[in-house]
């Protein structure tokens, strides 16, 4: 059958697909989530936020896309992927906008929240829809799903040209609300186009691998995992999922520990170092190419880490990358310098995407076929949780002494004490001798 789809499916096609699908991935976390650091500032000023509370929203972004990332496997039960992730799409699209409608805290809140819920909506069935098309054309898998989950650095870049613009041109006492409709427009657009890749792929066989599941609902970009989603799915007909001894996850302590600070320590960057930049001075212009910048290195990021990525067995590939991104974390509150700045962003955007597909190549090297979906789904939780936590921890250190510098060094300071952690993960085959 896959040859027969593969034949009815070019190349071509088959990368424009890709390319479309991929502002799934723009939505749900280039723009959902990312595009509020830009926004944050001037709704900070406007309203008389502290960060604390700046920081709580997202927070509330991360504990919805966990309730939406746990929800979408009981709604694929009922609805087919492009359904799940058009419907989602229209969603987001929907709550975006409506933040430009309230002032106050808690509607603020809960549209945070709900725009979480339907990212990961978006993002796990993107996902799914990536993983098929890499199926179909399996020799050029890793370039189509590279191309989705670099969409993500789509819309950073994106929202980095459009917001400051936007806002430079608002009318009215709340000029940030412009910004929110604005990137709604954008989303619906973006949802527009998502149909041409649904119907086109709702005609080929669905070919379900519980792993790239598990993979897209973490956030991660498994081109490894559906490198190996035929020998996952011929170890199931074979009966290995009851034969497979149970997961110690003791053995993998160092790993997930690393990974949930991983988890509060990137964000807290990516919600306030727009804050720091223009705290310290940097000019609506400077931020759109910071940005955008760290946008354009998110696209780059697969292919730089790869190969690290096949060779490292235990927690060497996820200690590096943490280490650096604490390197890029801490660069911005250490000084203004504009070119230690950039760097900062495109060593930030090079990495932080990266570090999650090492949790899933992790998992590849270590457990067998039948394990995946379950070792996967774990790194999701302990990365949910540090995502959630970071936000406002960082935010309340940022309303005391020393404000938002002091904020990113702890996040780098979280950074690096999980690559600590992290290192000490050995391949399971050496702890279990």
């Amino acid at each position: 059958m896959q040859t027969e789809n593969s034949d009815r499916l070019s190349f071509r096609s088959a990368l424009w697909l890709a390319v479309a699908l991929s502002l799934g991935a723009a939505v749900s976390l280039g723009i959902t989530r990312f595009a509020y650091a830009l926004i944050l500032p001037p709704m900070r000023a406007d309203l008389g936020w502290s960060y604390t509370l700046a920081g709580a929203m997202n927070t509330a972004n991360a504990l919805g896309y966990l309730l939406g990332a746990l929800a979408t496997p009981l709604l694929l039960r009922r609805l087919a992927p492009g359904a799940l992730l058009l419907a989602g799409s229209v969603l987001g699209t929907l709550f975006m906008a409506l933040s430009g409608f309230f002032v106050a805290p808690a509607p603020l809140l809960a549209q945070r929240l709900l725009a979480g819920v339907a990212s990961a909506l978006v993002f796990v069935t993107g996902g799914l829809l990536a993983a098929r098309l890499g199926s179909v054309q399996a020799r050029r898998s890793g370039l189509l799903l590279g191309l989705y989950y670099g969409g993500a650095g789509w819309g950073i870049s994106a929202s980095a040209l459009l917001v400051p613009a936007v806002l430079a041109r608002a009318p009215g006492p709340h000029a940030w609300a412009w910004a929110w409709w604005a990137l709604a427009g954008v989303c619906a657009l973006a949802t527009a186009v998502l149909r041409w890749p649904v119907r086109v792929l709702r005609g080929l066989d669905a070919a379900p691998a519980a792993s790239a599941t598990a993979a897209a609902a973490s956030g991660a970009q498994p081109h490894e995992t559906s490198a190996n989603m035929q020998d996952a799915a011929s170890a199931k007909a074979a009966g290995t999922a009851s034969a497979a001894p149970p997961l110690r996850w003791r053995a993998l302590a160092p790993a997930l520990a690393g990974y949930t600070l991983f988890g509060v320590g990137y964000i807290g960057y990516m919600t306030f170092v727009v804050a720091l930049l223009r705290e310290q001075g940097a000019s609506g212009a400077a931020v759109t190419v910071f940005y955008a910048l760290l946008g354009l290195a998110v696209l780059l990021s697969s292919r730089i880490w790869a190969g690290l990525l096949d060779r490292a067995k235990g927690g060497g590939a996820l200690a590096l990358l943490n280490a650096l991104l604490g390197v890029a974390t801490v660069l911005p509150a250490l000084t203004a310098w504009w070119p230690v700045v950039l760097a900062s962003g495109l060593l930030f955007g090079g990495v932080f995407l990266s570090v999650v597909a090492s949790t899933t190549a992790l998992v590849r090297h270590n457990l067998p076929p039948a394990r995946w979906a379950l070792g996967i789904s774990a790194f999701t939780i302990v990365f949910a949780v540090g995502q959630i936590v970071g936000p406002t921890v960082v935010g309340w250190i940022a309303d005391g002494p020393g404000g938002l510098a002091r904020g990113l060094v702890f996040s780098a300071c979280a950074l690096w004490l999980g690559a600590l952690l992290a290192a000490r993960q050995k391949p399971l085959g050496q702890v279990m001798t």
